[in-house]
């Protein structure tokens, strides 16, 4: 079977990769260990991300993508051929269609950057496609309709909060504020309270496993281990929901100020059916426990979470491939 399409969720977390027909083939962190020796690459996704925090000095761990847009172009492109190379079966010739997501506040030079890497990276015809209306496709959301529609897809470096009627954005907003300034904000709180140093993988565990918008009905614990900054030795602690809870309140805080500033600047009409209809949230944010009720108590605004949130804008992206002659002109830029 030839595969010649591919959609890419190009995120600064993770990025997960579409075939249709066949669904989400790749899931996998956005991470590429590079040999400082011969400039050459390790390991990328998974096996790269099992390195951070432990290589010695002849190796280094980045992560290309920052805020949702290419912060290193050579590793980014190095990442895209690995997932394009995984994606395709080895006896195919001919080169793939590739569509890639991309932030709404993205600047035409950062877009450029993006079709550039992905057509180096064997792509026949490289299409960007912006993430707020991928994610309102594959969270199921008829945005074609009259009626307005309001998706927030919190990622791993951008939150992204748009408005979508008629099969386009009303009004939307980019803001540079998500995951990774969450899992940022956990490590000051340890490193403050307990003098104690984590990791950016610890920092996430913690957020997936005790991190909650409001406080939990019945607490959570957890216990972590880290490296004491008085001491220098290992140090085990134990840190609960509620103190998390506290922690997040200044990200989350800047993510609802966004979102009640894209309600103000909403057309009154669009402001009725979504008020009707109730927001969206997509993208891994939306696995934050009671994040939901912390938008909607402070907006007045129903809210809900995506079914299967964290690959919306993947399965987005796949309808838009499988429909691509009447997606092309509405929602894409080609280069």
């Amino acid at each position: 079977m030839f595969v010649s399409k591919i959609g890419i969720d190009l995120g600064t977390k993770n990025s997960l990769v579409f075939v249709p027909k066949k669904g989400i083939v790749l899931d996998e962190p956005s991470v590429v260990a590079v040999s400082l020796l011969d400039n050459s690459i390790l390991a990328v996704g998974e096996a790269a991300k099992e390195m951070t925090g432990r290589t010695p000095d002849t190796i280094r761990v980045y992560r290309p993508m920052r805020d949702g847009v290419i912060a290193d172009y050579r590793v980014t492109l190095a990442m895209l051929r690995y997932f394009i190379k995984r994606a395709i079966p080895r006896y195919q010739f001919f080169k793939p269609e590739v569509l890639v997501s991309v932030p709404a506040g993205i600047t035409s030079t950062e877009k450029r950057a993006v079709v550039e890497a992905t057509t180096k990276a064997g792509a026949r015809a490289a299409y960007v496609a912006k993430e707020p209306i991928l994610a309102a496709i594959g969270a199921g959301i008829p945005i074609n309709s009259t009626s307005g529609h309001m998706i927030v897809d919190i990622g791993g470096g951008t939150t992204e909060v748009a408005v979508i009627s008629l099969g386009g954005i009303v009004s939307a907003t980019s803001l540079r504020v998500a995951g990774d300034k969450m899992d940022q904000a956990i490590s000051d709180y340890v490193k403050t309270k307990y003098n104690v140093a984590i990791g950016e993988n610890t920092a996430e565990e913690i957020k997936k496993k005790v991190g909650c918008a409001t406080p939990l009905k019945q607490e959570a614990m957890i216990e972590i281990r880290g490296r004491d900054l008085v001491a220098g030795l290992p140090k085990n602690i134990k840190l609960t929901s509620t103190e998390i809870s506290e922690t997040l309140q200044e990200p989350l805080q800047e993510i609802v100020a966004t979102i009640k500033a894209q309600l103000r600047e909403t057309p009154p009409e669009l402001s009725a059916d979504i008020m009707d209809k109730g927001m969206i949230i997509s993208g891994g944010g939306a696995l934050l426990k009671n994040i939901d009720q912390l938008i909607s108590q402070t907006t007045g605004v129903p809210c809900f979470i995506a079914e299967d949130a964290l690959t919306c804008v993947a399965r987005g992206a796949g309808v838009v491939l499988d429909n691509l002659d009447v997606y092309k002109k509405s929602i894409m830029t080609k280069k």
